[in-house]
Order: structure tokens, then sequence, then C-alpha cells
């Protein structure tokens, strides 16, 4: 994995929640289908609170679209709108690949 790719520490931190599943369930005495599951649901878990602040930005995103797409706005108000709403993104999600 590239060090300077911006996903990086993403990747780390859920393979470490991968990692960190796999071995917990290793020492219990559960059924394989309930050690599955359990992998299952860090890994899951790992991706939600890594992709929260994606899916946080998307839906602003979105609100915004919408309000321009509503026709209420003119060209300036629109184009103002989309730079301030821009401007707010956090770091992570500007210029960075999702994978």
């Amino acid at each position: 994995m590239q060090k300077d790719n911006p996903n990086t520490e993403r990747y780390i931190a859920i393979a470490r929640a991968c990692l960190k599943a796999i071995n917990d369930t290793a020492a219990n005495s559960g059924s394989r289908e309930e050690k599955i599951q359990a992998v299952y649901e860090a890994i899951d878990q790992a991706f939600q609170a890594e992709f929260s602040e994606y899916r946080q930005s998307v839906a602003i995103m979105a609100t915004v679209l919408e309000r321009i797409a509503s026709g209420q706005l003119d060209g300036e108000k629109a184009a103002d709108l989309a730079r301030k709403t821009l401007d707010q993104q956090p770091e992570a999600t500007r210029n960075a690949l999702m994978h």
C-alpha cells in the first residue's frame, strides 16, 4: 500500500479491527457461524466508522444540490452556495479516493 495514499490510515484501522475480531473469536468456544458473524460485524463497524465522514459530506452536498436544482436560486447564488459547501467539506473528503 502506498504511504501517500490518503486512505492508508483507513485501511489500517479496518485491518486492525478485522485482526482483533479474528483473534477474539479464536479464543471463544462459539460455533463457526458465530465466529464468522462476529468477524463480519467487526468489519462492518470498522467500515461504518471510517466512512461516516464521507456519508455526512455526501448528505450535505445532496441537500445543497437539491436547493440548486429547485430553481429558486439565481446562477450567482447557486454558484456561491456551491463554493461555500465545497469549502466546508472535511479535509479527508477533498481530492481523496474512496478506495
